[in-house]
Parts: structure tokens; sequence; C-alpha cells
């Protein structure tokens, strides 16, 4: 797998940003009977913070960004998105175990959501998080750095 660059996400990102997000969600949503364009602009623009932003850059290409708000207790991965082409390659456990880096330097478990009934649960669970609980769309996750 080529090197994954880490690419700084500013103000007038959220567009593209937004049509990558739907594009990574589309068919899990579908399947669901939950996809909604206006909830993906408004729940993304709800939650869109550039400083906790970072693009995911393979071969001068954006192919996905993911979103770690850090908090008192956790550092919180709020989004992790990559355009299906790019899904299994490697990019998303890369950006996993780059986060358990920065969980383990600062001692603190990182926590996260998935769509109940999306391949993420599958991805997140052969990373070593476990499920938290259970809501009735998500399903939360945990992952404790080793004391």
């Amino acid at each position: 797998m080529p090197a994954v660059q880490l690419q700084s996400v500013k103000h007038d990102d959220f567009e593209a940003m937004l049509a990558l997000r739907i594009e990574a969600l589309r068919e899990s949503l579908e399947r669901l009977g939950r996809f909604d364009p206006e909830v993906a602009r408004a729940r993304l623009k709800s939650q869109f913070s550039p400083d906790w932003m970072k693009h995911l850059v393979m071969d001068g290409e954006r192919v996905g960004y993911f979103t770690l708000v850090p908090r008192d207790q956790s550092l919180h991965l709020q989004h992790l998105y990559l355009r299906p082409a790019w899904q299994g390659r490697g990019v998303g456990g890369w950006v996993i175990e780059h986060i358990k880096a920065r969980a383990r330097a600062e001692g603190k478990p990182i926590t996260l959501g998935a769509l109940r009934g999306s391949r993420a649960n599958a991805f997140y669970l052969r990373h070593g998080f476990q499920v938290d609980r259970e809501l009735e769309v998500d399903i939360e996750y945990r992952w404790e750095p080793q004391a």
C-alpha cells in the first residue's frame, strides 16, 4: 500500500467532503432504508470541525477523511469515510493504527459509533474495538490502550 498522507481540512472543503461521505455511506443507508441527502448534509454541517479533521490522500487523490475529537477522557472517532474504491485496501487500517498510537501516547480510550448493519462493524471488531452499547440505529464501540 502506498503511503497515506494527511492533509488539513479547510471550511471551503465542506461540499467535497459531503459528497465523499454520501458516496461512502449510500449503499449501507439505502439497504437500511435511511438514505436522505439532506439529513447527510445537516449531520455533517453540525459536526464540521476542520481543526479535528484530516483528509486522507493517496497518490495525490483525496480518498477519504476522518474526524478525531479530543474529549477530556477519550478520543472520539466521529467520522472515518473512504471512497468505495479505496475500501478494503488498508487505508482504514492505517488510520486506526495512527489513532491508536495517539491514544496510547495520551493514555486515552477511543470511542466511536457505526451504523447498525454497516460493514464498518466487522472492520472495527477486527481492529480490537469492543461493543460498548447498542442503540436503535448505531452500535457504539470502545478501544482501550494497553496499560
